[in-house]
């Protein structure tokens, strides 16, 4: 294990414990700056992210411009409600708009918050637009996702951690297995249907990649059957995968696009649901909202974060030191008998370790990379996701990946 140093990093970890609930089961690190790449703890270590707030901070931690924006907004007007208008949200609803090419955009906070929205937007068009009787209407979801933690995402999760415990769930979903089109087949014939959500890649549930033509067929059946797409694009979205959205990737545009975490680098929370007049039109004043969304201080923060992400050309070099990082864990397959696979899109990969979901192997391994300077996290037991800011740059890409061979080196002797 780590030496955790009794002065500090036990200090802060043990306030937690006793004032706070414990929902979390953090790596034993205490954090307290971070800059670019690169994360300090509270001892003075220092550490490369490879994590990214979950795919938050893709244009890296306390990037100047974006700091800039929120000190300077700060200082004039943090939040009015939308009981008036403020002198950003249209702004940045018309950037956003035109940058990902829709109609409309409804602002919210976290991401969560986004897959709420979406659902009842597409409840509400079910009912208003295509006519699905009142109550009936039915969303397909896919088995393996993760869209949250309020009521309605853990109503669609597959994860017994996640799931279990808090029913009665909410109605009106069907789950199908992901990435096998024969039970999306038989699903979107059922009766009321009327959207589909799903994770063009899914994140939580260890970096999982569909097959191409899986997500083609499905959109292409959407259309054919006049449903919506709804992609929840909050971790892959924003320049990760290599391209502005992972649903690029397949010349996909989704019917509902759910964005969230990197929309503000990572500064504060800022979400939104994206669609065309037809179905965002279907929510009128008072049937939806949020005290904070589209508050002053988040406008400002995300149009600076994603016009970083466009002036530093982050998605295209996501793409290009993604095929470089999959390319070197390939070589660690190729020559290890504990690491199985490598998958990932852009700079949102994975490794599998050859254990099964209920071994510490891969939280083991993980202490072992922050004890040799290199933040990683484990989900499902026997994977690791990596998923460094896109700022990194190839020669620091490449010392990481030295990092993480040598450390499953030295673990598997």
């Amino acid at each position: 294990m780590m030496t955790i140093n009794d002065s500090k990093a036990n200090y802060y970890i043990s306030l937690e414990d006793q004032y706070g609930a414990h929902n979390y089961h953090p790596l034993p690190v205490v954090l307290s700056r971070g800059e670019g790449v690169y994360l300090w703890d509270v001892d003075g270590k220092k550490y490369f992210d490879f994590l990214s707030a979950y795919s938050a901070v893709n244009q890296g931690h306390c990037h100047p411009r974006i700091i800039k924006a929120l000190v300077d907004q700060a200082s004039k007007l943090t939040l009015t409600s939308r009981a008036f208008f403020n002198d950003l949200l249209g702004k940045y609803e018309a950037f956003m708009t035109d940058l990902f090419v829709y109609d409309k955009l409804l602002p919210m906070n976290t991401g969560v918050e986004g897959v709420e929205t979406a659902i009842k937007l597409c409840r509400r068009w079910g009912y208003e637009v295509k006519g699905i009787e009142e109550g009936k209407a039915k969303i397909i979801v896919a088995k393996g996702n993760f869209h949250g933690r309020t009521m309605a995402a853990v109503s669609i999760s597959s994860d017994p951690d996640s799931k279990g415990g808090y029913g009665p769930y909410l109605p009106g979903f069907i789950e199908v297995e992901y990435n096998k089109i024969e039970d999306f087949h038989k699903a979107i014939q059922l009766p009321d249907i009327a959207g589909v959500l799903m994770e063009p890649i899914q994140g939580e549930a260890g970096v999982f990649v569909p097959d191409d033509a899986y997500l083609q067929e499905v959109y292409a059946l959407c259309k054919e059957n006049n449903v919506l797409f709804i992609a929840d694009e909050v971790q892959t979205g924003i320049a990760r995968t290599g391209k502005m959205l992972a649903c690029d990737l397949l010349d996909i545009r989704p019917d509902i696009l759910i964005l969230g975490k990197a929309v503000s680098g990572g500064v504060l929370p800022v979400s939104c649901v994206l669609a065309d007049d037809e179905i965002m039109m279907t929510i009128k004043p008072g049937q939806h909202g949020s005290t904070f969304g589209g508050n002053p201080l988040a406008c400002a923060v995300a149009m600076e974060a994603m016009q970083v992400v466009l002036d530093e050309k982050l998605a295209e070099k996501a793409d290009y030191l993604g095929k470089i990082f999959r390319s070197e864990m390939q070589k660690l397959v190729d020559s290890s008998d504990l690491v199985t696979l490598v998958r990932g899109k852009g700079l949102l990969n994975a490794i599998v370790i050859n254990d099964d979901e209920d071994s510490d192997t891969a939280w083991n391994i993980c202490i072992k990379l922050a004890e040799n300077g290199l933040l990683a996290k484990p989900t499902h037991g026997n994977i690791i996701r990596f998923a460094p800011p896109l700022v990194i740059s190839e020669q620091q890409l490449l010392e990481c990946c030295n990092i993480i061979r040598n450390t499953i080196t030295e673990y598997s002797a």
